[in-house]
């Protein structure tokens, strides 16, 4: 896969109180693509991190479920996550 490629694996990094929790132990969450594999999800961060390794990778599909609007029903949309374990110093959008 080549670095265009690889650059639009991870959506968008995941914040919430146990994923802020979790970078104690260098784990952090992203929102990736519904067809990447575990091993294009760890280039990706390899790539967009330079000097890190990644040590392992847990993907999770989170399916969509209803939700009310009003009166209306809908659906939000379904995603997948991937729980991202990383050798070395933590990473910065992720300080705390």
């Amino acid at each position: 896969m080549s670095n265009e490629n690889l650059y639009d694996v991870i959506k968008k990094p995941l914040i919430t109180e146990k994923s802020v929790a979790a970078t104690e132990n260098s784990q952090y969450t992203f929102e990736v693509k519904k067809d990447a594999t575990k091993i294009e999800i760890a280039k990706a961060v390899e790539l967009a991190f330079p000097g890190r390794k990644v040590k392992a990778v847990r993907t999770v599909y989170m399916p969509s479920h209803e939700k009310r609007m009003g009166r209306k029903f809908g659906r939000t949309d379904s995603s997948k996550k991937a729980i991202v374990t990383i050798e070395g110093e933590p990473l910065e959008f992720m300080a705390v």
